[in-house]
């Protein structure tokens, strides 16, 4: 039971983010009214931990869903709770946590199914993360210059 409940927690991972960034350049103030659904995922994500313990399945699921909620708190602190703008900043010592996290729930996420549910599924999850890439990059804040 856990491998397709995780698998379809990455999936709703990846088309949460990949929603979130193609409406962020044009439709931020929508995003800013409904992003924090993205952060309801924790729920799923506590009960797939609970589902490794009854289970008794590799320890690095925990691990990786532990990295998850880690990437969600710090979402929900940067975001909605402190709103710092560290993106457009450029605050290293905000956006790398932030960026460490964001890279390692998302390899988590696709060498997890790789590797102990099914090759196709990992490709998939591969395949919307590097879409999920693109679409992060596409709409990513410029970096205003600095006055002289």
């Amino acid at each position: 039971m856990l491998e397709p409940f995780y698998f379809a927690l990455g999936l709703a991972n990846n088309a949460l983010l990949i929603f979130i960034f193609l409406i962020r350049k044009k439709r931020f103030a929508l995003l800013q009214k409904i992003g924090w659904v993205y952060l309801l995922l924790a729920i799923p994500a506590v009960y797939a931990i609970l589902l490794v313990q009854q289970e008794q399945k590799s320890w690095r699921y925990t691990v990786f869903l532990g990295i998850f909620l880690a990437f969600l708190a710090i979402e929900a602190l940067y975001d909605w709770i402190l709103k710092i703008s560290f993106r457009e900043t450029m605050n290293w010592k905000q956006l790398a946590p932030y960026v460490a996290l964001y890279i390692s729930m998302n390899y988590g996420f696709v060498v997890m199914v790789w590797r102990y549910d099914s090759w196709t599924r990992g490709m998939l999850m591969l395949a919307l993360f590097v879409i999920q890439i693109a679409a992060n990059l596409s709409s990513h804040p410029r970096l205003k210059p600095e006055k002289k």
